[in-house]
This record gives C-alpha cells, sequence and structure tokens, in this order.
C-alpha cells in the first residue's frame, strides 16, 4: 500500500514513519523543506498518483502568542483550505483514504465531564475553528466523492522529542524547581505519541474507522499534581509541590497575563476514547507510566549527549 505522509518532519510524523515502514508500507513523505510550503494552491499531481492512503499531519501549530495580523485568516489557509485542496485532489486520483490530524481543541477548551464525539463542537480560537472548519469540508468531499476520511482529535501529545509546555514541564522538575500545584485536582487527559501512532495505523485499514471522527488519547487521565509526581519519580528526584489554593493560584497567574497557561495547568480536559476502542477494537497499547518512562529517558539522553 503505498502512503502519502504531509508533515514529515515534524514530531508526529517522525515516530510515524518508521512504524509505517515497518510494517511494509510504501512511504512518501511530504515536509516543507522537501516539496515546499503546502497552501491552497499547492498542485499535488507530481505526487497524489497511485496514492492508497492520505496521512495529512501537516499544520499551522497552535501558538499561545499568536502575532499575525489576521491569525484566523492565516490559520484558515493553513488548516482548512490546503487541507481540502490536497482532500479535493487526492479524491480526484482515486485515493481510498484519508486520516487527518485534528484536535480535541475542536470540542473545547475544557470542562469537568469527559468530551466524547457526540457532543456540539465549540472551538474557540483561531487554530480550533480552523481545524473544525476542515474536519466539515472533509466529511462533504467524503460524501460526494466516496472517499473515506477518518478524522483524530488527540490531546496533548507527548514522547520523545516532545516540545513546547510538556518540555518545560519536564525542565523544571529535573531542576527540582519548587511547583505551585500540589493542592491542584484537575483531570486531564494526554496522549503518548505511542498510542496514537498505533491508532494510525489502526484507521489506515481497518473497514469500520471510514467516515468516522475519534477522540483519541491515553486510558488514565492525570491531575497536573500528579503528572509532575511522575515525572519526578522517573527523574529520580522529589518532587517539589507547594499546596497553594486553586482558586488563587488561577487569580495570580492571570494577573500576570498567564492565564490561557493557568487554564491548561489548572482546569480539567478530559476524553472518553470509548468509541474508537469499541469501532475498532482498539487499545492503548503504552500505559501513562510507560509513556513518561521513554519520553523522560529520551529527554535524559538527549540532554546529557
Amino acid at each position: 500500500m503505498n502512503i502519502l505522509l504531509t508533515g514529515s518532519s515534524g514530531f508526529v510524523a517522525s515516530h510515524l514513519c518508521l512504524t509505517l515502514t515497518q510494517h511494509g508500507y510504501t512511504l512518501s513523505p511530504i515536509s516543507r523543506s522537501t516539496f515546499g510550503e503546502i497552501t491552497p494552491n499547492t498542485d499535488w499531481s507530481s505526487v497524489i498518483s497511485g496514492v492508497d492512503c492520505v496521512i495529512h499531519l501537516a499544520a499551522r501549530v497552535h501558538l499561545m502568542q499568536d502575532t499575525a495580523t489576521n491569525p484566523l485568516a492565516v490559520y484558515r489557509a493553513a488548516n482548512t483550505a490546503s487541507t481540502l485542496n490536497l482532500a479535493q485532489q487526492a479524491a480526484a486520483a482515486d485515493v481510498r483514504r484519508f486520516i487527518f490530524l485534528s484536535s480535541i481543541k475542536v470540542n473545547g477548551e475544557g470542562c469537568d465531564t469527559p468530551y466524547t464525539e457526540q457532543d456540539i463542537p465549540a472551538p474557540t480560537d483561531p487554530y480550533a475553528i480552523s481545524k473544525w472548519e476542515a474536519e466539515q469540508g472533509l466529511l462533504e468531499i467524503a460524501a460526494q466523492t466516496g472517499m473515506e476520511v477518518v478524522i483524530l482529535r488527540p490531546p496533548l501529545i507527548y514522547g520523545a522529542g516532545v516540545k513546547a509546555n510538556f518540555l518545560r514541564l519536564m525542565q523544571w522538575v529535573e531542576r527540582g524547581y519548587p511547583l505551585p500545584f500540589g493542592s491542584v485536582t484537575n483531570q486531564r487527559s494526554l496522549l503518548y505519541i505511542g498510542n496514537l501512532v498505533d491508532a494510525i495505523l489502526t484507521c489506515i485499514n481497518h473497514p469500520a474507522a471510514a467516515n468516522q471522527t475519534f477522540l483519541v488519547s491515553d486510558t488514565k487521565a492525570l491531575s497536573t499534581a500528579e503528572l509532575i509526581r511522575k515525572m519526578a519519580y522517573h527523574f529520580q528526584r522529589h518532587p517539589r509541590l507547594l499546596n497553594i489554593p486553586q482558586n488563587l493560584l488561577m487569580s495570580l497567574l492571570s494577573i500576570i497575563g498567564r492565564k490561557q497557561e493557568a487554564e491548561r495547568l489548572l482546569g480539567s480536559l478530559i476524553l472518553d476514547n470509548s468509541l474508537i476502542k469499541k469501532t475498532l477494537d482498539w487499545n492503548p497499547p503504552f500505559s501513562v507510566q510507560a509513556g513518561l518512562k521513554e519520553t523522560i529517558e529520551a529527554y535524559r539522553n538527549h540532554t546529557h549527549v
């Protein structure tokens, strides 16, 4: 089977490429450096012929502090129009299946009850809006052309090579910084990269995945305090957690302009991943403990090279 993989130089694809090759798939990896910028007008004819499945990972990622003059227009161009342009050309080239990596942010920014696929989407920022609009367009293309579409909505993804906030938190724990999250009792779903790769692999061929949207996550959600304790265990350090009341902490972080970060550290965001388990007979092959262990081992090996 021939697979076209976009965003091949990114974090997720760096793990996925190896697994696809090991399973005998013929892979056409597409990255900015090898193919050029993906735009709403990109001509895919040179690489789409003979492809059986497209796995579309390329995207403009969510930025905490976006400096674009019109962020929504920029996200729509990169994540909506460019995605639908590729999908239309894929359908015209008789591609059988199109797998799209979306985001749980399509459901919303978090609540105290688990999100499901049946929830009314509530995207709140330009990134999430662009992903939701891409999802809707893909399902329309599927209905019009017969090309099968699979949409995956993950939460925060971690694993070897993770960047941004997860990397920053690991650095804080490794260095033994006191962290004011001891009283935080939130619950947040995460997704280990090995589990995401396995879910994507399952979606390539499973007949029941066609035209489905799945929330995909690790089996167990964690509080911020639990996550820090587990990180500290793998770093062989004592977790330095300060018991500051959660409401006070939220207020203090909001005052200094860190409200978005505060919501992610203090608020709950839980996924109900029972639909993908039931429909595809899929279970995350890696526990949270195993995923964190591998992530931290990779981080320590890299930082000590």
